[in-house]
């Protein structure tokens, strides 16, 4: 940061450091505890599509990574692909495993990232649930930042903006949050929910 940003008030943004997912395991015990949010066992990464061999050798060994993990005749890796354009992988584990979730989806934003693939990435998503009520964690990669995300369940594109608040202040001591609300982006559609 040179003086003149300084004069101006201009930050630095934070740096990616996808080492903070490992601490949505202790933040889940919090959000259990104080909103009643558990774990649903989905978790998924949103980046933006590539085409070419290099790219689609880094797809299959995430692939490999995860199928290599998963129960007999069951897969916990699946891609599609929003009206966006974005390609999503969705990934599953049992509810209390959540910090086998975690690995994995450290694991997908690492590969990606020493792919080469890094500028793609944009978020990553932990899903939980309340009485059937969704919440997401947010992971913002070029942040390094976590926000929630709460949908309204059958409300078409509606979020509740007092419950992400609300986790947003249970939830400030556990996890690296963002504080910037308009980066607060709405993940209609996302796979997990």
């Amino acid at each position: 940061m040179g003086f003149l940003d300084a004069i101006l008030g201009r930050r630095k943004p934070a740096r990616p450091d996808l080492d903070q997912l490992f601490a949505v395991p202790s933040a889940a015990v919090t959000l259990q505890a104080g909103a009643g949010f558990a774990p649903t066992g989905r978790g998924s990464v949103c980046f933006a599509s590539v085409e070419g061999g290099a790219f689609s050798r880094v797809r299959d060994e995430i692939r490999e990574l995860l199928d290599a993990g998963s129960p007999p005749g069951g897969s916990p890796v699946e891609f599609s692909q929003d009206p966006y354009g974005y390609t999503w992988l969705l990934t599953r584990h049992a509810p209390d495993d959540l910090g086998g979730l975690v690995n994995d989806l450290h694991a997908v934003n690492t590969l990606l990232q020493e792919g080469g693939f890094g500028p793609q990435l944009l978020c990553s998503l932990t899903w939980f649930e309340r009485e059937g009520i969704p919440l997401a964690l947010v992971y913002l990669y070029k942040r390094g930042t976590f926000y929630p995300f709460a949908p309204v369940p059958g409300a078409a594109e509606r979020r509740d903006n007092g419950l992400e608040l609300q986790v947003r202040a249970l939830l400030e001591n556990d996890l690296r949050l963002e504080a910037d609300l308009s980066r607060w982006f709405p993940v209609w559609g996302a796979p997990g929910l």
